[in-house]
């Protein structure tokens, strides 16, 4: 059985500040699910709107992301 390689940025994660910034590809990679899925969770406001870094680029901040994963973490209590 192969097991995945977690990427070294994931790794680093929780070591992050709150005010970093972070690319669609990596809030894709921390909820499980494709780029175009956490756009229209953006769109639906399950995720927070993300800050135009450059007319090309979008980021969102660590302390966002830690805040909807904490509020996911919260709906699912113990089974």
């Amino acid at each position: 059985m192969a097991t995945k390689k977690i990427p070294p940025t994931l790794v680093a994660f929780n070591s992050l500040p709150d005010e970093a910034l972070i690319d669609v590809r990596f809030v894709a990679v921390l909820f499980d699910c494709s780029d175009n899925t956490v756009w229209r969770r953006v769109k639906s406001g399950m995720l927070p709107s993300p800050i135009r870094v450059s007319p090309q680029q979008t980021r969102w901040r660590v302390g966002g992301i830690r805040k909807v994963l904490a509020s996911l973490d919260n709906c699912q209590g113990p089974a």
